[in-house]
């Protein structure tokens, strides 16, 4: 952790909503006037979509589970922890894009599923934002939650993660149902010791609760509704947050347990917003504090 360049983690599962989370903190920094470096989880896959696909083909053929992008085999978490760290010591640090799209590796004159070149982060920011599946991953070789000021769980429950990534796969990025699953099942053995764990050294989870049928989450026709869901709000330390105060705010909220508050679908971007900006503020002030302190800017 840093005072002066304090980092921001938003970490979830493929599906799972934190894009839709990062949009929302995009909003949070232009509205405060925030300058934030920003970091995509994919940027650090070890391997192009074609390798990866070559690798699992090959592990299939001998009989072996092939690598998936939840565990630690496919992804460069030495490197993204010395990113971390680089960060929090000095401000700076090299990031590239996971090329997703075809539009968008044709501008970088890329195949799609390749990566772009390295570059160095915006100068003068004032936070790292980091958005993807690893923020707080911790294995025998990297501690990267040990770096994070704060950091977010993304956690829908099982089937409605499965739902928005079917949709998302079939509909955006024209992979079939079948592929879907088979992804599904070869991650599973990364997604209990890799992912998961992650949620419990968060410093706050959002999980998304459908209150509709999303038991076959394949055959599903759409995503549920914001209406049609709940939000768990867990704080890993109630200690100083103000409970009354965030019922009043966001309508229909209610808790359930001391550290625990259950907010209607539909506010979800609001409570991320009431509950997010004082802490995102608080790094900051804490920041410019010390600076003014050693006579920086």
């Amino acid at each position: 952790m840093s005072i002066q360049h304090p980092i921001i983690a938003v970490t979830g599962s493929s599906g799972a909503g934190t894009s839709t989370i990062s949009r929302t903190f995009g909003h949070i920094f232009r509205r405060e006037g925030i300058r934030a470096a920003r970091i995509e989880g994919d940027a650090f896959h070890r391997y192009t979509r074609a390798e990866m696909h070559r690798l699992i083909v090959q592990a299939e053929q001998a009989g072996q589970r092939g690598p998936s992008h939840f565990g630690p085999d496919a992804n460069l978490f030495a490197e993204l922890e010395a990113l971390f760290a680089e960060y929090g010591a000095h401000g700076s640090g090299r990031t590239r894009r996971y090329l997703h799209e075809d539009d968008e590796a044709a501008r970088q004159g890329r195949e799609p599923g390749s990566f772009s070149d390295w570059q160095d982060l915006a100068p003068d920011s004032e936070l790292l934002f980091y958005e993807g599946l690893h923020g707080g991953v911790v294995t025998d070789q990297v501690d990267l939650a040990r770096h994070v000021d704060l950091l977010i769980g993304v956690v829908p429950t099982i089937n409605l993660e499965w739902i928005q990534k079917v949709m998302r796969d079939t509909q955006d990025r024209g992979y079939s149902i079948e592929s879907v699953q088979d992804t599904i099942l070869r991650r599973m053995d990364d997604y209990v010791h890799t992912i998961v764990p992650q949620f419990s050294r968060t410093h706050i989870n959002f999980q998304r609760v459908p209150i509709v049928d999303t038991a076959n989450p394949f055959v599903a026709k759409d995503v549920p509704l914001p209406s049609e869901t709940l939000v768990v709000v867990s704080f890993r330390d109630p200690n100083g947050v103000d409970f009354p105060a965030l019922l009043s705010m966001l309508q229909g909220s209610w808790m359930t347990r001391p550290n625990t508050l259950v907010v209607p679908g539909s506010e979800l971007e609001l409570s991320l917003q009431v509950i997010l900006i004082p802490r995102i503020k608080a790094l900051l002030a804490r920041r410019n504090a010390t600076a003014k302190g050693h006579g920086l800017k």
